[in-house]
């Protein structure tokens, strides 16, 4: 049950006293509507019998008026009620949003602050929970804040429908709904607001520990990035040394294989001194051994960058 409305329609007058009497001695809110066809009387009140009354005096209304003023009335009192259903969800969503607010103004404070150490992947475990819950939050208002929106737009249509004129000492039904209905559905409208800001707080504060720590991770590279420099170049210089021991363990091989071939042609009868024949050869094995070093290693190299 939403609402429930008891709707009198009357073509006779009614006295002050009267018209006090028929709604139990209430404050009234009563105005000549549809240009002074006709009166609409109420008090926005439940009743001993669990409904609400309504008044309409009828001045000169048609029937197809009377109907159709009949049923704004009933679609003014119940879409008030089901606006006013998303008012304890606002004032729940009031108190969520000031806690988890004070925990995202906590998180950045300490992002904030140069002289505390902060464990990144600790801010980022709760920045990333306290996200979730305000999503969580939102997910579980934002149909009923959105259509206290909606069912606001309504009855401020109807009213307008009703196209008031004051009668003098009386509030009308518009002015009632400005002072009553209003600031409730203003207060839902600020706390979706405030879901959002929140919303957008905590992506920015996301941002900046992602900065962070893609700074801090840029940095580690640079370090990394160095150390393999050094390395390369302590392996270079390792590398131009075995170079150099290469050579000579190759010169030396191949000086001892001509060496041999020079006592054996000795042996063999031809007037050579093998001793001789290693010096001539010497410069000669040197400079054929350091080509094909350098050689080899160019090779190398262009076959490392076309891969």
């Amino acid at each position: 049950m939403i609402a429930a409305l008891h709707v009198t329609v009357d073509g006779s007058g009614h006295t002050p006293e009267e018209l006090s009497a028929r709604f139990d001695g209430n404050g009234l809110v009563g105005a000549k509507v549809l240009g002074g066809a006709g009166e609409v009387w109420t008090d926005f009140r439940l009743h001993a019998d669990g409904f609400g009354r309504a008044l309409v005096l009828d001045q000169g209304l048609s029937r197809g008026q009377i109907g159709r003023l009949v049923q704004r009335l009933v679609e003014i009192e119940t879409y008030r009620m089901m606006a006013l259903l998303a008012f304890p969800v606002a004032r729940h969503a009031f108190f969520e949003v000031n806690r988890m607010d004070s925990g995202l103004t906590g998180i950045v404070t300490e992002l904030a602050d140069p002289e505390v150490v902060q464990n990144d992947r600790e801010l980022l475990d709760r920045l990333t929970a306290l996200a979730a819950e305000a999503e969580r939050l939102d997910a579980s208002t934002s149909f009923r804040l959105s259509a206290a929106r909606a069912y606001y737009a309504i009855v401020n249509q109807r009213i307008a429908e009703l196209r008031e004129d004051r009668i003098p000492g009386v509030q009308t039904v518009a002015e009632f709904m400005d002072r009553r209905l209003a600031p409730a559905m203003k207060t839902c409208e600020t706390a979706a607001e405030r879901q959002q800001l929140l919303a957008r707080r905590a992506a920015r504060a996301g941002d900046l520990l992602r900065t962070r720590v893609d700074i801090a991770l840029e940095e580690k590279n640079r370090d990394l990035l160095k150390s393999m420099n050094r390395r390369a170049k302590l392996q270079l210089r390792l590398q131009e040394t075995v170079e150099g021991l290469s050579v000579v363990a190759i010169s030396y091989y191949l000086l001892g294989l001509v060496l041999y071939a020079a006592k054996g042609l000795k042996g063999a009868g031809l007037p050579m001194d093998p001793d001789v024949a290693a010096l001539a050869a010497l410069p000669v094995i040197l400079g054929a051994v350091v080509l094909g070093v350098r050689r080899l290693r160019r090779a190398l190299g262009h076959g490392g960058g076309e891969e």
